[in-house]
This record gives structure tokens, sequence and C-alpha cells, in this order.
């Protein structure tokens, strides 16, 4: 009888390691190039005229964000490569990040950040009402600038500021990440790449990235 018991103890805990376990190849990816000065981090690579990144923002990443509050620090990083404006949507992503920095907003869902207030008009207008801001850069940039309530020569300002520099910069290393799955793009310590396609609840994806931040 001791024996039976140890073998449904041994059973169970094998059970328990491969239901709540995650897997290299399977969940995640060692990124070759990691992105540096990202530890305890979790990123988001991200297109505005990306469908699923809309998807995800609307109802998955805030939450996550706010379950994994203490644990890793979330940053948006704005992929140029997609998108007729991509590059100039990083730019302006960039500077009203550090406006909201400077106005004391750390997190980017935050109902009065200028970053949420912009992101969130974009993916309105490309995505629901079919925008595609044909008459040129000016268009574009007013729909986000109108929903932040800055003006142009304040954004033409701000864009100069070495900071706005440094993250435009620093969201460089979004291509060979979007290179391996496409966008969103969820990568934890800078170092490992959720599969999306292994993401069943909302509850998992927390509790992978915090498997993960302490790798």
């Amino acid at each position: 009888m001791k024996k039976f018991i140890c073998r449904i103890v041994a059973a169970f805990l094998l059970f328990a390691v491969n239901a709540f376990g995650f897997t290299e190849g399977v969940d995640y990816v060692k990124l070759e190039k990691p992105i540096p000065n990202a530890d305890k981090t979790l990123i988001k690579v991200f297109s505005y005229d990306c469908p699923f990144c809309y998807k995800y923002d609307k109802s998955v990443t805030p939450v996550v964000v706010n379950k994994l509050n203490g644990i890793v620090s979330f940053k948006p990083f704005h992929l140029k490569t997609k998108g007729k404006y991509g590059k100039e949507a990083s730019e302006l992503f960039a500077v009203l990040l550090v406006k909201d920095m400077d106005n004391g907003i750390t997190n980017p869902f935050d109902d009065k950040s200028l970053f949420k207030k912009a992101k969130m008009a974009y993916y309105t207008a490309y995505h629901d009402k079919k925008e595609r801001w044909d008459s040129g850069e000016a268009s574009f940039f007013e729909t986000g600038l109108k929903a932040a309530g800055i003006s142009r020569a304040d954004f033409d300002t701000t864009k100069n500021d070495q900071r706005v520099k440094d993250i435009v910069n620093t969201w460089e290393a979004s291509y060979e990440v979007a290179k391996i799955q496409g966008v969103p793009a969820f990568v934890v310590n800078g170092k490992y790449l959720i599969y999306t396609k292994s993401i069943r609840s909302v509850d998992g994806m927390v509790n992978l990235v915090k498997e993960l931040a302490d790798k």
C-alpha cells in the first residue's frame, strides 16, 4: 500500500509539472539577438496597422500588465517597418511617451496617457473606420496629435529631445523580433519571445511571463 501511495504521489507531481510548466520551443523561444537593457521587462512589439495588436490592446495586454504590476515593467516598442506611416508613428509615439513621463505617467495604459490616446485613435481610425490618410503625412499626424491634445509645433520641438531619439533607436530591435512570428510580439527580459499561438488565457500568459522573468 505504501508503494502504491508513493506511485500515486509521483504521478500527481509529474502531472503538476506538465500541467503548469512551460516548454522552450513550444511556449517561447530564446532570441539569438537579445534586446539590451531589458531585465525584468515585458516588451510588446506592435504596429498601428496590425489588427491583432489592436485586439490584444483592447482586452488582453492591459489585464496582463495589471496582473504583473511589481514583477515586470511594460515597454511598448512600435515597429516602424510595418504600415505606410510606420516611421512617423514611431516618432510620434516616442514623443508622447516622453510627455507622459514628464507628466508623471509611467503606465502606458493609464487613461490619462497621451500615448494611449493617440495609439487607440490610430487603431480605431485604421481598423474600424478604414482610414488610410491618402492625403499625406500631415493628415496622419493630425489624427494622433488631435487625440493627444498637442500641437504640431509642440511635436516638432519635442521630437528633438534626446530621450525621444533614444526611444526610437531602442525600437530598432523590433524588426529582428517581428521577423520571427510577426506582431504582436511579446518579449520577456529582452531574451524570451512568447509564441502567441500558445497563449490560451490571460492567467496562462501571466504565469508564463512570471516564469520567464525569473530566468
